[in-house]
């Protein structure tokens, strides 16, 4: 759980704690400069202000910097999107020497992630659909959103959105445990059944055509993961 992977009992790094010197001049002009990149309407200086946040390790450290990667969850550029959700993702988690991020930090991204709504959650599973080994930092990110479940329900039985977006919706489900989605899933399933079972009465229209049988077959595979012991 994540209360667990933000346990207190690491010592705290201390990066932007130093003390006043020639490296805490040199660091903040250079943090706030990648900053400002990363909010311009120029893709090219996004990707320079994420790639130069991410060098000087700010996001996990700052709770400013922690705060506007959150906000960008949303960022157009698809590849540009997938990084800051890969670099949201390791600050959930212990460094390489099993130091957590400060707590200060830590709050500031659950705040935020348990604020996030739809709009976000389509973000994060589009996301998905270029970059599936980003599944373990998107399941972390979600497993913080309060409402995420209710979020990923509304996705898969919207029939207007995309079946792939769906689809990560389902699996994402599967992955992050949500048990009070059962009741939704037997429902679709059903639902996708009948229709399917109705076509079966069809020639002209063969099941394996039927975009919605790899819809099926994953709720199935997350139902069998929400059921397990």
């Amino acid at each position: 759980m994540i209360t667990e992977i933000y346990s207190s009992r690491f010592p705290q790094p201390q990066l932007f704690s130093l003390e006043e010197g020639i490296e805490q001049v040199e660091l903040f002009p250079e943090v706030w400069g990648a900053a400002e990149k990363l909010i311009s309407p120029e893709l090219h200086l996004r990707w320079e202000g994420l790639e130069g946040l991410l060098e000087s390790n700010a996001p996990r450290f700052s709770p400013l910097i922690l705060y506007l990667l959150c906000t960008r969850i949303v960022e157009p550029d698809i590849d540009l999107r997938a990084r800051i959700i890969e670099a949201l993702g390791d600050v959930t988690q212990p460094d390489k020497n099993g130091n957590p991020a400060p707590g200060n930090v830590r709050l500031i991204l659950i705040n935020n992630l348990s604020r996030i709504r739809t709009r976000q959650i389509y973000a994060l599973l589009q996301v998905l659909i270029d970059y599936p080994a980003l599944e373990k930092h998107v399941s972390r990110l979600i497993n913080v959103c309060s409402y995420a479940n209710n979020h990923l329900v509304e996705i898969i039985n919207d029939r207007k959105k995309p079946l792939d977006i769906r689809q990560q919706a389902i699996n994402m489900i599967g992955v992050v445990g949500y048990v009070e989605a059962i009741p939704s899933l037997d429902r679709l399933s059903a639902r996708l059944e009948a229709r399917m079972n109705g076509q079966k009465a069809m020639p002209f229209a063969p099941l394996s055509e039927n975009p919605e049988l790899d819809l099926l077959v994953t709720i199935r595979e997350a139902l069998v993961s929400l059921r397990a012991p």
